[in-house]
C-alpha cells in the first residue's frame, strides 16, 4: 500500500483563553480534540462543519502555522514538527494555503508581480529574468493575461483575486494545498468556474487538497472523502458518494438534510438538532453530541465513541451504529447492507 502524502495523528489544539494572577490557565478553548485522517497523493479530503468546529485551525495546524497543544503531522514521511529551520523552509514550498478571503490575503502595495515573484524568491533559485516568464506562466495557468503584471489587488475582481491567490500557492511547486473557505467570499456565478479550475489544475499536477468548507454541496462537487467535524472532533467520514447516498452519524444526517433543493415542488426531509451548539471551552464529557442527539444513550454521556470503519472504508463516531453493525451477522463480505440490517439503520435515522 502506497504511504499518504500527508498522516495526522492525535492532533490536539487548545487555546488558552484566560488567566489566572499566577498565570495558570483558567479557561481553555478545545479547538481540536484528537484528529487522526491522512491524504493521498493527488487526493482531495474535504473538512465540513459548522463554524467554529475547528476546521480551519487543523489546517494551520497541518500546515505549521501553530503549534499543536499534542499530537503528530507527518509530511511526506517526515515530522512536520520537528523540522529544522532549513528544512522547514522547503516544507512551505511543498504544502501552501489559499485563504477564503482574496482580499484580505493580497497586500494591497504590492503589484501582481511583486506577490507572485516573492514566493520565488523565497523557494526557487530563478533569475530574474525566469521569474518574469515564471510569473507570466502562472497567471496563465489560472486563467488570467499576461498584462495583469502591473496591476494592483483592487484592480480586480473578487474571482480574479482568488486565481491570484491560487497562483502565488502555485509559485512554489507545492504537493499539498489547503484550500480554507476558499469560494465562500465570492457570488454564486463564479465559484464553479474556481472549482473547475481548481479541479484542473489537481489533474495537471497532480495536486491533493485539504478542502476546508461549510458549504456541502460545494463539497460534493470537488471531493473524493469527506470528513466530517463537530466540536474539534471527526464524527464521520467516508468516500464522498457513500457518505451523500447514506450518511450514518445523526450530525451528518442534520446538515446533508439542510442542504437546499433547487426545485420549486421537491422538498427534502429537515432533521434539525435540538437546542445549540455547546462551548468549546467546556464541551460535554463522552460524544459531544449527545446533549443535542435524539438516539443518545446512557455511554453517550460519559464514553467518547471512536471511529469504527466498515468494509467500504466508511467510518463513524457513534455508540448506537457500532451497537447495530455489532448486533447484527451474516453481513456479505463485499461489505452490502442485508435487509436485517437495513430495518436496524431506518429505526435508528427515524424512517420507520
Amino acid at each position: 500500500m502506497t504511504a499518504p502524502l500527508l498522516a495526522v495523528d492525535g492532533l490536539v489544539k487548545h487555546f488558552v483563553v484566560k488567566r489566572s494572577l499566577l498565570g495558570q490557565p483558567q479557561a481553555v478553548v478545545h479547538a481540536v480534540d484528537g484528529l487522526s485522517f491522512d491524504v493521498g497523493v493527488g487526493e482531495t479530503l474535504a473538512l465540513v462543519g459548522e463554524s467554529g468546529c475547528g476546521k480551519s485551525t487543523v489546517g494551520r495546524l497541518v500546515l505549521r502555522l501553530i503549534e499543536p497543544t499534542a499530537g503528530r503531522v507527518t509530511f511526506e514521511g517526515r515530522d512536520v514538527f520537528g523540522l529544522p529551520s532549513d528544512q522547514l523552509r522547503r516544507f512551505r514550498s511543498r504544502a501552501q494555503l489559499i485563504f477564503q478571503d482574496p482580499y484580505a490575503s493580497l497586500n494591497p502595495r504590492m503589484t501582481v508581480a511583486d506577490m507572485l515573484g516573492e514566493p520565488l524568491v523565497l523557494h526557487t533559485s530563478l533569475s530574474a529574468a525566469d521569474r518574469k516568464l515564471r510569473i507570466r506562466e502562472l497567471l496563465g495557468l489560472v486563467g488570467l493575461r499576461r498584462d495583469h503584471v502591473d496591476r494592483y489587488p483592487h484592480e480586480f475582481s473578487g474571482g480574479q483575486r482568488q486565481r491570484i491567490a491560487i497562483a502565488r500557492a502555485l509559485a512554489g511547486e507545492p504537493k499539498l494545498i489547503v484550500c480554507d473557505e476558499p469560494v465562500s467570499a465570492l457570488d454564486v456565478s463564479i465559484r464553479s468556474q474556481v472549482l473547475n479550475l481548481l479541479k484542473d489544475l489537481q489533474q495537471r499536477f497532480g495536486l491533493a487538497y485539504i478542502f476546508i468548507s461549510h458549504d456541502l454541496a460545494v463539497v460534493k462537487h470537488i471531493a473524493a472523502r469527506i470528513a466530517v467535524m463537530y466540536l474539534g472532533r471527526i464524527v464521520e467520514t467516508g468516500p464522498a458518494d457513500a457518505l451523500f447516498a447514506e450518511p450514518h452519524h445523526p450530525y451528518t444526517q442534520a446538515l446533508l438534510s439542510a442542504i437546499p433543493v433547487p426545485s420549486a415542488t421537491a422538498r427534502r426531509k429537515r432533521r434539525p438538532l435540538p437546542g445549540d451548539p455547546p462551548s468549546p471551552i467546556a464541551p460535554p464529557p463522552g460524544c459531544h453530541l449527545h446533549t443535542r442527539c435524539p438516539h443518545a444513550i446512557e455511554i453517550c454521556r460519559h464514553t467518547r465513541p471512536m471511529l469504527t470503519t466498515d468494509a467500504m472504508g466508511h467510518a463513524v463516531a457513534c455508540h448506537v451504529w457500532r451497537d447495530i453493525r455489532q448486533s447484527h451477522e451474516g453481513v456479505p463480505p463485499d461489505g452490502g447492507l442485508s435487509p436485517q440490517l437495513r430495518r436496524l439503520i431506518a429505526a435508528f435515522e427515524g424512517q420507520s
